[in-house]
């Protein structure tokens, strides 16, 4: 018996999925008894790179918990190129990404770059929480289009996502997108 090599990052906590409406989205969603949306709008990131260059873009996100996994939904209202606009399924849209947590975006970053793996997109927000999208797509038997999101450790994102696991808690349907004041 072979024993199974073991996963260079993970385990999933989160689907990523970019939509061109919200709302509609939302709906589908909490239509399948997932929800609450937590919605933040017009994110602002204190700074991000997209392929080496510095960035800047509107986007939105409403994020839900299901069971132990995150559905995380993400809007980008500008036509800026970055990894959501240049996601196959930006107009139509469709899942983008899977979200694990790392406690060093860095030290993944160095581990992972002798693997070939490098970041395409990263930056953090103006709370702190940092993040980097991968580019897994060179590596052999990729499935290209469905990128991997580092996302780092750090009381800002621990509450945040104490926040969503405990909207979800009991949830009864009502209210099933909630805007918040972004980060």
């Amino acid at each position: 018996m072979s024993s199974a090599a073991a996963a260079l990052v993970g385990p999933v906590m989160q689907l990523g999925f970019v939509v061109p409406d919200l709302e509609r989205a939302a709906r589908h969603w909490t239509g399948l008894g997932i929800g609450p949306f937590l919605l933040l709008e017009h994110i602002k990131l204190a700074e991000c790179r997209y392929r080496g260059a510095p960035v800047g873009f509107d986007m939105s996100v409403a994020i839900a918990q299901w069971g132990t996994v995150q559905v995380e939904l993400i809007r980008q209202h500008d036509t800026v190129p970055t990894v959501y606009t240049d996601f196959a399924g930006a107009r139509t849209g469709g899942l983008h990404h899977l979200g694990v947590m790392t406690d060093s975006i860095a030290t993944e970053l160095t581990r992972l770059a002798t693997a070939g793996i490098a970041p395409v997109q990263s930056g953090s927000a103006a709370n702190g929480v940092r993040f980097a999208y991968l580019d897994t797509d060179a590596l052999p038997g990729a499935h290209p289009g469905i990128m991997i999101e580092l996302i780092e450790r750090c009381p800002a994102i621990d509450r945040f996502f104490g926040m969503v696991r405990d909207a979800a808690a009991g949830w009864d349907g009502s209210d099933p997108l909630r805007p918040l004041r972004a980060p």
